[in-house]
């Protein structure tokens, strides 16, 4: 006996599925142990405002974003290109780091492997190729590391899991 599914269930099918992908977490998240709850003992959520080792760089109505006024920006015990602090409506809520560097970014991955976790045998996480991402997720923090190996050039972001999502509340409708 055959079935005939008529092209309508068919794309029913296809939407419930795409659907259900979308709404799950990526399975590459490696799940995080000893979250940090913020960057370099700030708490997410903590005005940046009055911090007198930061300098708002990019002021805006609700995302604003500080660099340390220290240089040479540190990360992971190398120097990084830049680092900066972002705040959305006066919560801190994320950080961006960029480097440069096949050995800094070796030492950047050795790093935040001993803090948060191995990537080793993590099924969907890409060790090489022209670009790698790594995800660290935790109950309040998530890590994720690109690495483009034709550039030499990583990024870092590290955000809050609760606030960094208010971004896109702010992301103008002429961006594009």
């Amino acid at each position: 006996m055959t079935h005939n599914i008529s092209p309508p269930s068919y794309i029913g099918l296809s939407l419930l599925m795409m659907g259900t992908l979308i709404a799950a977490e990526p399975l590459w998240a490696v799940p995080m142990i000893n979250d940090p709850k913020g960057f370099q003992n700030i708490a997410w959520g903590t005005s940046l405002t009055a911090r007198h080792d930061l300098e708002a760089v990019q002021p805006g109505t609700h995302v604003t974003e500080y660099r340390p006024k220290t240089d040479p920006s540190m990360f992971a015990g190398v120097e990084v290109t830049s680092m900066l602090y972002v705040s959305v409506d006066d919560q801190f809520a994320r950080v961006t780091i960029r480097y440069h560097g096949e050995q800094i970014h070796k030492q950047v991955l050795s790093f935040l492997e001993s803090q948060f976790g191995s990537l080793q045998r993590v099924p969907g996480q890409m060790a090489r190729g022209l670009n790698q991402q790594y995800t660290w997720r935790g109950s309040d923090t998530e890590i994720n590391v690109t690495y483009q190996s034709g550039t030499e050039r990583g990024y870092i972001f590290i955000d809050s899991r609760t606030l960094a999502p208010r971004f896109n509340d702010y992301i103008t409708d002429s961006a594009e």
